[in-house]
């Protein structure tokens, strides 16, 4: 008896837990909503989501409040980030899943949780302080860039993608590696062809989640970005400065009232559909891995 009353109070404290978390996250949703639709509503979805000057403030004239140049740079900066991470993280994964001993595998493991250990303002700093002159002074333009920011957020992209592509690699079932060793086949051959193949769902999800993560990065983006509000000229001039969502949203909430706080939440909803539908990829992605484990 006793212990089925103490089996219930661990279930009953389980499910609140599950039920705080889904009520913050309505919560917040509900709030983003009743503040950002209105000024949505108001200007139109069209000319918020594809309009191409941002000027709320406006002394003369009407207010802009179009994000779309925004929309562009925080697309760019996530993809470029994935472009200088992806392949390291891979290759570190597979080292680490497939090639390195013991000792070595958890050296490594321990350095990657202390890179995700960095605050995003340390890394942020030091990009402002050695990335930004190295940049400037080597490539041209100011050094604030689309470059800088890529660099960064793939340094902070890293971590996840190494750890969960890791993980997807080790769970490949070890009939097919034995499999493809016993017809002959080499160890590079069956990683390349076997092992790394069955795991592409695994590694997609990180690659997905890793994307999420650099378009929420708020901080380390905002030191290094330039903050110009408007898209590279030319349009893949990765040497331009830009102002991403989330480091719009830093800059002007503290002062802003009215429309222009009602455009800084609207802007809200607009990188938290982003990161939903990035996240429900990833999370298929991820399902799809287990069901054919299964």
């Amino acid at each position: 008896m006793t212990q089925k009353l103490g089996e219930r109070i661990i279930e009953a404290f389980l499910f609140l837990s599950a039920a705080t978390a889904v009520t913050v996250v309505a919560m917040i949703t509900i709030f983003l909503l009743k503040e950002g639709l209105p000024v949505i509503v108001k200007v139109g979805v069209a000319n918020f989501g594809l309009g191409m000057k941002w000027n709320p403030i406006a002394m003369t004239g009407e207010p802009s409040y179009g994000i779309f140049p925004m929309i562009v740079a925080s697309f760019y900066i996530a993809i470029g980030s994935l472009v200088l991470a992806v392949p390291l993280g891979i290759a570190c994964a597979v080292f680490l899943a497939e090639i390195a001993q013991a000792r070595v595998r958890a050296v490594i493991k321990h350095a990657i949780e202390l890179l995700v250990g960095i605050p995003s303002v340390i890394l942020g700093f030091v990009g402002l302080v050695l990335l930004v002159p190295f940049i400037r002074d080597h490539f041209g333009g100011w050094g604030f860039s689309i470059l800088t920011c890529s660099i960064i957020l793939a340094i902070m992209a890293l971590p996840r993608i190494i750890s969960v592509s890791d993980d997807a690699i080790r769970a490949v079932p070890k009939d097919y590696k034995e499999a493809s060793l016993a017809l002959g086949a080499t160890h590079w051959y069956t990683i390349r062809k076997v092992i790394v193949p069955s795991a592409r769902s695994g590694i997609v999800a990180a690659v997905i989640l890793a994307m999420a993560t650099s378009i929420g990065e708020t901080m380390a983006v905002l030191m290094v970005a330039g903050n110009v509000s408007m898209l590279p000229s030319p349009i893949y001039d990765i040497l331009d400065p830009v102002r991403p969502m989330t480091a719009n949203i830093a800059l002007e909430m503290h002062y802003a009232t009215g429309d222009h706080a009602q455009a800084l939440f609207a802007t809200g909803i607009v990188l938290f559909i982003v990161v939903a539908v990035l996240d429900a990829i990833s999370h298929k992605a991820l399902k799809s891995k287990m069901g054919v484990e299964r």
